[in-house]
Formats: C-alpha cells, structure tokens, sequence
C-alpha cells in the first residue's frame, strides 16, 4: 500500500510537474471567470475568433524582438474591434463576420510562420508546452490571472446585466460600449495567459467548457462562477497528474476530463429534466 501511495506522490517531487499544476491553476482561473460571461453572452465564438487571430501577433513579435504576449495582445485586440467595427456596420451577422476576420488572421500567422526563420515551435504555439513552463512564465500567466479575477469580481454585477441583457444595462446607466470592449480586453488578456500553458487551440476549450458545465448544474449566477472555476481547476490539476501516468500531453488531457465531465453533466440536466416533467405530470 506504502509503494502505491510513493509512486502516486513520486511525480509531485519534480519542479517541472509543480510549475505545472501552479500555471494551470493561474490559467484555469480567469478562464473559468470569463467563460461564464461568453456562455451567456453568446460570446463562445469570440473566444475562439481571438484566440486564432493572435497568431500573427506571436509572430511579428518575434520578428521584431518584443515579447511574444505583447503582440499576441494586440493582435486579438485587434480581432476584436474589428470584429466590433464590422459587425456595427454591416448587415453580415456577427458569428459569419468572426469567422472571416478569425481566419483570416489565422491564415495570416500561418502565412508569416512558414516565410520567416524562427525559433518558435508551432506545436507549443498550437498546444502549449505546460511542462516546459518557467518562473517567468509563471509570473506573467499569475498577475494577468490576479487582474482580471479582480476585474471580474468589481463587476460581475455590471459584466451579468450586459450579458442578460445591454439594453436594460444602458437603460440602468452603465456604459455598455465600456463594458463590451473592457470585457474584450480581458478576454484577450486572457487567451495571452493561456498561451504558454495551453496554447491557442485549447485555450478555446477552457474558455467555453467550465462555463458550459456551471450553466448546467446551476441555477443562479454566483454559484455558476465558483463552479465553473472548480471544475476548470480541478480538470486542470487532475489532467496534469493524469497525463504523467498515462503518457500524454497535460493540456489535451486537461480538455478531455472537461469534456467527459461535460458529458455527466448534461446527462444529469437531461434526467432531472424527465424526473420534473413527470413529478408535475
């Protein structure tokens, strides 16, 4: 029994595997936090839109010697307003018109990527490299966690009523352009500390999945945020320690647990769906 227990807790010993569950938390944390803002809002293809659009942006960064987060920013704010600016001022709808700019600017970084010398590994762009993290690494992904948490938590109030419903926001005072392009900022901000971790594709799971679960097995909003940030943080430490074991990759591992969890999720939805309809029957 001894040996069972030394061989489950041998892999906590490495300073790879604690870097690791240390940047997963900072990343499933905000994440989590957000995703329920895009469930609601209809938003889940805009995190997928910023997310691919923030290739070209790692490239030219590179190109240029700044650092990668930098313009990985800039480029998914750009995506993002110019996914705003279209959207206002034409008569696409707005997911068709997130489709075109994302990939586009996806294609872009693609593009850019195979033209020029670079060190960069697209896997680890693409996926992440969660074992490979460093202190400094960790660092960034802590404090854009901290100040994005802390944005959410002065105004998820304001942030909900302009997710249920802008107009009503408006009419109650609050600046609904301010809130539409500061919670963009925060999304971008967002995807930039994930991107090391998880990189761009399944970053987009980890905005969109713990919210997705939380909206199923909650019914009011406040419960909604700490369950989407318990499951995003437990699929994350459980998906790094699992992935050691079973000889995968931690992110991919992670976005699986979520998607079974999911899974058990909306089953439980769909039964205590039939169990209401036949009680009130």
């Amino acid at each position: 029994m001894m040996d069972l227990i030394n061989q489950a807790l041998l892999p906590l010993q490495f300073e790879f595997v604690q870097n690791a569950f240390l940047i997963s938390i900072c990343v499933a944390v905000p994440a989590a936090l957000l995703s329920c803002f895009l469930v609601l809002k209809g938003w889940s293809l805009m995190g997928d839109a910023v997310s691919h659009a923030v290739l070209p942006g790692i490239v030219l960064a590179y190109l240029i010697s700044i650092p990668l987060s930098i313009g990985a920013f800039i480029a998914g704010m750009i995506c993002a307003l110019a996914t705003g600016y279209i959207d206002q001022n034409s008569r696409v709808k707005q997911d068709t018109v997130m489709g075109v700019v994302f990939s586009g600017m996806f294609g872009l970084g693609l593009v850019l990527y195979t033209k020029v010398q670079t060190d960069l590994h697209l896997d680890h762009i693409l996926f992440g490299d969660i074992l490979g993290i460093g202190w400094p690494d960790i660092a960034e992904s802590a404090a854009i966690a901290l100040f994005v948490s802390a944005i959410i938590a002065l105004k998820w109030r304001d942030l909900m009523m302009h997710a249920f419903d802008p107009s009503q926001a408006q009419t109650a005072g609050l600046s609904v352009r301010l809130l539409h392009y500061g919670l963009l900022c925060i999304l971008s901000l967002t995807i930039v500390g994930a991107l090391k971790a998880v990189g761009i594709i399944l970053a987009i799971a980890m905005l969109i999945a713990p919210g997705a679960i939380a909206f199923l097995i909650t019914r009011r909003f406040g419960p909604m945020l700490l369950t989407a940030v318990a499951v995003a943080v437990g699929a994350s430490l459980l998906g790094v320690y699992a992935s050691l074991f079973i000889n995968s990759a931690p992110a991919p591992t992670i976005v699986l647990i979520m998607t079974i969890v999911f899974i058990g999720a909306f089953a439980a939805s769909v039964i205590r769906a039939h169990h209401r309809e036949n009680t009130h029957a």
